[in-house]
C-alpha cells in the first residue's frame, strides 16, 4: 500500500510517501508507538528538502520501521551522537527552530522498551535513514 500526503510548512509542499503490507502489525502500548513514530516523522519533516518516506516491512521475522527524508542527512561520526540528549548538530541552530533534541533520544527510548532497537543508518541516497528494528514476538 502507498499513500501520499501533501505537508505545508512554511508554505512549502513536503511530500509524504507510506509503504506498509496490511500484515505488519506491531503489539505494544499505542500511545507509545504513537509518539515514537511522531517523533520520527517531526525529525524527518524538519529536516527534509521535498519529501519523508516511512516504510514498514520485515527483515526475517522482524519487523522495520524506516523513516528517510531527502534533506542533509546524518554525517557518519553523528549517527550514534544524534541519540544523545540534547544533542543537536548544527550548534548554530535556534532551539526554536531545531528542536531541543529530545525526539530522537525519546524515540529509541520507546523502541528499547518494546524489544527494538532504533539506529541511524547509511541511506542509500541522500537525506538521513532511521530504522527501528522489532524482534517478533511469537
Amino acid at each position: 500500500m502507498v499513500r501520499e500526503h501533501q505537508h505545508l510548512p512554511e508554505a512549502t509542499a513536503l511530500r509524504l510517501r507510506c509503504e506498509a503490507p496490511d500484515h505488519a502489525v506491531l503489539p505494544g502500548n499505542p500511545v507509545h508507538l504513537d509518539r515514537l513514530l511522531r517523533n520520527l516523522l517531526a525529525n524527518a519533516c524538519r529536516y527534509a528538502r521535498t519529501e519523508v518516506t516511512v516504510t514498514v516491512g520485515r527483515a526475517g521475522s522482524d519487523l522495520v520501521l524506516t523513516v528517510q527524508d531527502d534533506g542533509p542527512g546524518i554525517p557518519p561520526a553523528d549517527r550514534a551522537r544524534v541519540f544523545d540528549r540534547f544533542t543537536r548538530l548544527d550548534e548554530a541552530r535556534a532551539r526554536s527552530t531545531g528542536g531541543a533534541g529530545l525526539g530522537l533520544p525519546i524515540a529509541r527510548d520507546l523502541a528499547t522498551s518494546h524489544g527494538g532497537t532504533l539506529t541511524a543508518e547509511e541511506p542509500p541516497g541522500p537525506g538521513a535513514l532511521l530504522m527501528a528494528r522489532f524482534p517478533s514476538r511469537t
